[in-house]
Order: structure tokens, then sequence, then C-alpha cells
């Protein structure tokens, strides 16, 4: 009966919607927030990073905070292999996407490492960690920048 019961669940169109909804594997970094996994490009939900060649300043130096962030995304998830969730579809075409590798939220550890922000259209999920990482004077909290969107905004 069980049995039954998983056969007819598996083939209800949620069930079937949320598998396609969904990407399992090793992920291709494009950025600091962006990445494909099985082919599928995606922006991690709820985060915003510095776009490659953004500066940040530093005491005593300029730095591209978007390679590092980009760097810093790669270190987290290189060796394992990670799991997206669609939130939903960016003006791109590209997923938005939670991202979890061996059980950690991808989004959240690089709001925690300091190489992206929360993004304002959620706050309340990841606020608490970029507070942290404010405090912690972690990543781009070193020193000064744009917002990844104030930066993408200028002329």
């Amino acid at each position: 009966m069980i049995r039954l019961l998983l056969i007819v669940l598996a083939m209800t169109p949620a069930f079937a919607a949320n598998a396609e909804d969904t990407v399992h594997g090793k992920a291709r970094v494009i950025s600091g927030d962006t990445l494909v996994v099985d082919g599928q490009r995606m922006h991690l939900y709820g985060i915003d990073a510095p776009e490659l060649g953004q500066p940040c300043q530093w005491p005593n130096k300029t730095i591209d905070c978007g390679n590092i962030s980009r760097t810093g995304l790669l270190d987290l998830i290189a060796p394992v292999s990670i799991s997206c969730q669609k939130r939903g579809v960016a003006d791109d075409g590209a997923w938005v996407a939670t991202c979890r590798a061996e059980g950690f939220d991808v989004g959240r550890n690089m709001v925690h490492t300091g190489w992206a922000v929360a993004t304002p259209d959620d706050p309340a999920r990841y606020l608490p960690t970029q507070k942290k990482a404010q405090a912690g004077k972690r990543g781009i909290w070193r020193g000064t920048f744009d917002l990844p969107w104030q930066w993408r905004a200028k002329p």
C-alpha cells in the first residue's frame, strides 16, 4: 500500500514540478553569485556579490572585489557536488536558486565570509549573517565599496 502511495505521489504535478526545479552536480562558477550546474545557469537567491572588475578600497590599496568574490565561491563549492532549488527566473533567463553544498546554504556562506551582501528584496534571510560579517570586517567589509546594485547603476 505504501509503495502504491509513493508511486501516486511521484506522478502528481506538484512532485513532478519539484523534480524539474532541482539540479544536482558539480558547479562552474561564473561570478560571486552566479554559477552553472548541470547546464543550468543560476543566480544565488537572496545575495548580491560584487561584479567582476568592481573595485573595493582597502587600506592603502584598491582591489578587484568581484574577482575575489568569485574565487571565494569557487573555494566553497569546487570540491563538492551541490544541489540547487529553483525559486524563480531572473530577467536574463537564469534561475534564481537556493543552493546547498554538503548541507550548508551556499548563499548564506558567501554573506558570512563577507564576499556577498544580502539583497534588499529578502533582507530577513541573510541580514543577520551580514551584520556579523560587517562587525568582523570580513571580506568586502574590510574597506569601502559600492553595493553591487549601486555600482551597476553607475553610468
